[in-house]
């Protein structure tokens, strides 16, 4: 018996596992993961060229006597160059082929390489420009500033401030399907967020363009308009009673969206905001007749 009981509790871990929210969880399609494949190798092709100029620099250029200074600040920009380019592939290959929050390490690692292949190629260089007995303070001041502001921009470029995850596309897209039936969802070229029907003000200013959820996001889109509810019941005809059960419905659903677009009911279910049911007055006949 109690190994029966330990068979269904490891089924039902399996199970819990697999579901990251009702409705199923998102992933990466074959094509989708090819293509991550193809950008993050393309990446990390022009990351080993920053850090091979870098290797370069420090045991050539910074060994010259005297230091050619025009010669470093063009290696220091180059490196930059390359740097930045790999970052961005890089991020780009993430909206294809997300991580999941569940692996915090292999999140926080996927998510910010570019800012550790950053340290890793301007760091040492920085530190030896520094220290270079070949060159004087100016020209220390000159390509030593100049590196560290190269290797600020280019981190700032490589950090991603709001990491793309699975379980960010599961509830979109769980979201999404459950109020019109299919995975599609609309946006603009310039937009950063996309919204679930092509009929809502922030899109009626241009022609909406229209995808998946991950082609969304793969369009740079970062993610699901925040006012969906109210977009849905006001633009999209869809009802009110739909979007509560969907609200009670799909696992996290409260984070795609502003504290103004949902309330709580008695039992603490997050629903349409306004559409909680008054209790109701007694009637004629139970208040009692004058």
């Amino acid at each position: 018996m109690a190994g029966s009981d330990k068979s269904r509790a490891q089924r039902g871990a399996q199970v819990a596992e697999q579901r990251t929210t009702s409705g199923g969880s998102w992933q990466a399609s074959p094509e989708e993961k090819r293509t991550a494949l193809t950008l993050r190798l393309v990446a990390c092709a022009l990351w080993a060229v920053a850090i091979g100029l870098e290797l370069f620099t420090i045991f050539w250029v910074l060994r010259q006597d005297p230091v050619v200074l025009w010669l470093l600040i063009v290696m220091v920009v180059v490196i930059g160059v390359f740097a930045v380019g790999g970052s961005l592939l890089w991020k780009r290959a993430n909206r294809y082929d997300p991580a999941s929050k569940k692996d915090t390490v292999r999140f926080f690692v996927q998510n910010q390489l570019g800012v550790i292949i950053t340290v890793i190629a301007f760091l040492p260089l920085i530190v030896l420009i520094f220290l270079n007995k070949d060159m004087d303070s100016k020209q220390k001041g000159i390509a030593g500033g100049l590196a560290v502001a190269v290797a600020l921009v280019v981190g700032l470029v490589s950090v991603d401030w709001d990491p793309p995850s699975t379980e960010q596309y599961s509830v979109e897209q769980n979201v999404v399907q459950q109020l019109t039936g299919k995975d599609e969802v609309f946006y603009s070229k310039g937009g950063k967020v996309f919204h679930v029907c092509a009929d809502v003000p922030d899109l009626s200013r241009s022609t909406p363009l229209s995808g998946t959820v991950s082609e969304a996001h793969q369009a740079g889109k970062e993610r699901l308009t925040k006012k969906w509810v109210s977009e849905a019941t006001k633009n999209c005809g869809i009802p009110v009673e739909r979007v509560d059960e969907i609200l009670a419905g799909v696992d996290d659903v409260t984070s795609t969206l502003d504290d103004d677009q949902f309330t709580t009911d008695p039992e603490g279910r997050p629903q349409v905001r306004g559409t909680q049911q008054p209790t109701a007055a007694p009637s004629a006949s139970e208040a009692g007749t004058p």
